[in-house]
């Protein structure tokens, strides 16, 4: 039967074989307050104020507390920008960032001025984007809190985000 399923295209396919095989879960933690953030991205939402559709996330691994900026498009710049204004400037140089593997993240400007600064970039496998588990936890949070506010104007999500994080 194993011999079947490794040639059968269609269990290759559509099956429910994990490719990676079982490694030993690995707890991130944060030594210090904002010592370590946690990044993601949240989107498309309809086109709210000012055409944002996307949402950056951070959040801080010790604290759990959340950053969060409206973008009308991802690019690495407004991923650098957001970077430098919500999290370096408030909170400090953090020792390590955690994030998955979209190009905003992985774009050498991003990863060059996070090693200028001695932050480490840890990614998340594709197999587990829990790995980054504070952020998934965070966006959950927020489209909860959005969806709560919003009932039938979803494009006013720009406006009751401030009173999501708020909560």
């Amino acid at each position: 039967a194993k011999e079947h399923v490794k040639k059968c295209d269609k269990c290759q396919r559509h099956g429910d074989m994990h490719l990676a095989p079982p490694q030993e879960l690995k707890s991130l933690s944060s030594p210090w307050p904002f010592a370590w953030w946690g990044m993601d991205l949240l989107g498309p939402f309809p086109k709210g104020l000012h055409q944002n559709k996307y949402l950056i996330v951070a959040v801080d691994y010790f604290t759990k507390w959340v950053e969060a900026e409206p973008l009308s498009e991802i690019t690495a710049f407004r991923i650098l920008r957001f970077f430098k204004r919500d999290v370096l400037c408030r909170f400090g140089i953090p020792q390590a960032v955690v994030t998955d593997n979209e190009t905003q993240f992985t774009n050498k400007d991003f990863q060059a001025f996070l090693a200028a600064l001695g932050t480490k970039q840890h990614f998340t496998s594709v197999e587990h984007p829990q790995t980054n588990g504070q952020a998934e936890a965070a966006n959950r949070v927020i489209l909860r809190g959005l969806r709560r506010r919003l009932d039938q104007n979803k494009k006013k999500w720009v406006q009751e985000l401030d009173n999501v994080l708020w909560a």
